[in-house]
């Protein structure tokens, strides 16, 4: 068990050419793959190990493999994917051991992150964290998961930005990631049930600037997420047409 602290659409064809329309959705072609496999990862529809074929890819996203190929290495920066020579993509599996130190450095990065947010914080970050707090329970509320974990690695990104430390940033856009990757692995019983009110109590903390409160409430947040992982889960391997036939439906409809 954990001994340290743990714890979107396709493109559719359009009826009439548009050159501006066109350029872009060519542009955002990326961005959606992306987003389609993150969802797809954090939702479990892709379990961790399950090798992204770039040719099944460009067929279920109407795109070319540049394309997908910058959509997986997107994934790979965040840590989601891991991309082996002569191998191809596969969803990343952390194990045990490395998720305890992922989750151990992302405690002691986020316990300095809100030391600092507490003396940088101002009203309009107030109001931009309070609206990531809004948004993850709106998707909490419907029972989208996989965008609420997002919303919640928002969160906690804009306090590292708010507390103006840029190598922390970097840090945890990587961490925040994985630890998505981790719950989606390890977490069967909804560890972010309670993410809304310890996001609200973390955020007026902060806006006190009660940095030994801040801190009290990121390590008690923190340790939340560590007790609801179990290392004794073994996810089982999905197949690309069955993790993403949601889309045929849509373009279907």
């Amino acid at each position: 068990m954990c001994h340290f602290w743990c714890r979107h659409t396709a493109i559719l064809p359009t009826e009439v050419a548009n050159p501006v329309a066109s350029s872009t959705a060519n542009k955002n072609a990326p961005m959606d793959a992306y987003r389609q496999l993150f969802d797809g990862i954090l939702s479990q529809r892709l379990a961790p190990g399950t090798k992204l074929n770039e040719v099944e890819l460009t067929q279920l996203f109407s795109v070319s493999r540049t394309l997908i190929r910058q959509a997986l290495q997107r994934l790979q920066l965040e840590q989601v994917v891991e991309i082996h020579k002569n191998r191809g993509a596969f969803v990343a599996a952390p194990s045990p051991d490395v998720a305890e130190q992922i989750l151990f450095a992302r405690h002691t990065i986020e316990l300095a992150v809100v030391k600092l947010a507490c003396q940088r914080c101002k009203v309009t970050d107030v109001l931009k964290l309070q609206y990531m707090i809004d948004l993850e329970q709106s998707a909490i509320n419907q029972g989208d998961m996989a965008t609420a974990l997002r919303r919640s690695g928002e969160f906690h990104l804009q306090l590292a930005i708010v507390a103006g430390n840029q190598p922390f940033v970097h840090a945890l856009r990587g961490l925040i990631s994985q630890t998505s990757l981790i719950i989606t692995m390890y977490n069967h019983g909804g560890g972010n049930a309670c993410a809304r009110d310890e996001h609200s109590q973390l955020l007026t903390a902060v806006k006190q600037g009660d940095e030994a409160q801040s801190q009290k409430l990121m390590a008690h947040h923190l340790g939340h997420i560590a007790a609801s992982c179990d290392f004794t889960q073994s996810p089982q391997m999905a197949n690309l047409k069955g993790a993403f036939a949601h889309l045929g439906q849509v373009q279907q409809a």
